[in-house]
């Protein structure tokens, strides 16, 4: 039963959708405080490439190589987007052109590629890859047992940190205040929050798990390093968000439908269906353009309910 189509589309649903939930929830976390970031795509790569940079590098137990390569890519995407914050917050620039300059700064022709070019990452495989566990020894359970039983340690990370944000943003007054920055800075400031703050701890939040999120790519899912190994994930994470509704928990389950979608080509191909992959890995990029084109309708801001101060900067009212 577990080698049944279902189950293998299943599993890498969770393969590749694993990554799109951090970034996702990363970016979720800074819209909801009105910041949107067209940046993550960049802070995926240079999580990406610093994590296996360092994997490579470090000469210790390969579960320490791991865990440091991790904090390392997430301190990357936190320095990135603290650096993207006092752009947009302080310095209040548009965010879609300050998100598009620094996703070419650091993107697949920029900083990365130029940061594996100095460490000659490209052609050796990793040394180091995050391993499934079995727990309870279940992993040979019928369908549950590679589905739940049998997932690395960021793919149980993630599901944590879905719930979470989900109480966070729902059962707690900083929750609360931060949807509030987001859908009316003025009020919001009127009422003795502190904007700024609140737009500047989340974006960087967001980084670092844009960071991780780049991690996952070569420390997961390929441990080896290609230019752009992100492919446009960043893209796919911010439209999910959208989709989401901002919603974490509806993220969760639309990045795994994008991960069944883009394995979708490379699983049938594997089991001798001649169809081309390239129609099946497009699918998200479409549903991507689609859904950016929507939401930035007035039409579209009022149907998915998005905060209302999105992309807005904030200037205070001094008294």
């Amino acid at each position: 039963m577990n080698d049944s189509l279902v189950v293998e589309l299943l599993v890498s649903g969770l393969l590749y959708g694993t990554p799109l939930v951090l970034a996702g929830l990363g970016e979720l976390l800074a819209e909801r405080g009105g910041v949107m970031n067209l940046g993550v795509e960049a802070m995926m790569l240079m999580g990406a490439v610093t994590a296996f940079w360092f994997s490579q590098s470090f000469e210790g137990p390969g579960w320490l190589a791991l865990l440091l390569a991790i904090l390392i890519a997430a301190l990357v995407g936190m320095a990135i987007s603290t650096v993207y914050a006092f752009v947009v917050v302080t310095l209040r620039a548009n965010q879609v052109v300050s998100g598009l300059a620094l996703l070419i700064l650091g993107g697949a022709t920029g900083l990365s590629s130029y940061v594996a070019s100095v460490g000659e990452l490209a052609g050796p495989s990793g040394r180091h890859r995050l391993q499934a566990y079995n727990l309870f020894g279940l992993s040979d359970a019928p369908v549950v047992g590679p589905l739940i039983f049998s997932q690395n340690i960021l793919v149980y990370v993630s599901w944590g940190l879905v719930a979470l944000a989900a109480f966070y943003l729902y059962r707690t007054q900083t929750g609360l205040h931060l949807q509030a920055v987001g859908e009316d800075p003025r009020s919001a400031d009127a009422m003795g929050i502190n904007v700024a703050r609140y737009r500047y701890a989340h974006t960087v939040i967001g980084g670092a798990l844009a960071g991780v999120a780049g991690a996952y790519y070569t420390l997961a899912i390929a441990p080896t390093w290609v230019d752009n190994v992100t492919a446009g994930a960043g893209w796919i994470a911010i439209a999910l968000v959208i989709t989401a509704f901002w919603r974490p928990g509806l993220l969760l389950a639309g990045a795994y439908l994008f991960g069944i979608v883009t394995s979708l080509g490379f699983t049938l191909q594997a089991r001798g269906v001649d169809l081309p992959p390239e129609i099946f890995s497009s699918l998200p990029y479409v549903l991507t353009i689609l859904a950016v084109v929507i939401v930035s309708s007035g039409w579209g801001r009022e149907r998915f309910n998005a905060p209302a101060a999105l992309g807005q900067p904030y200037t205070r009212e001094e008294a």
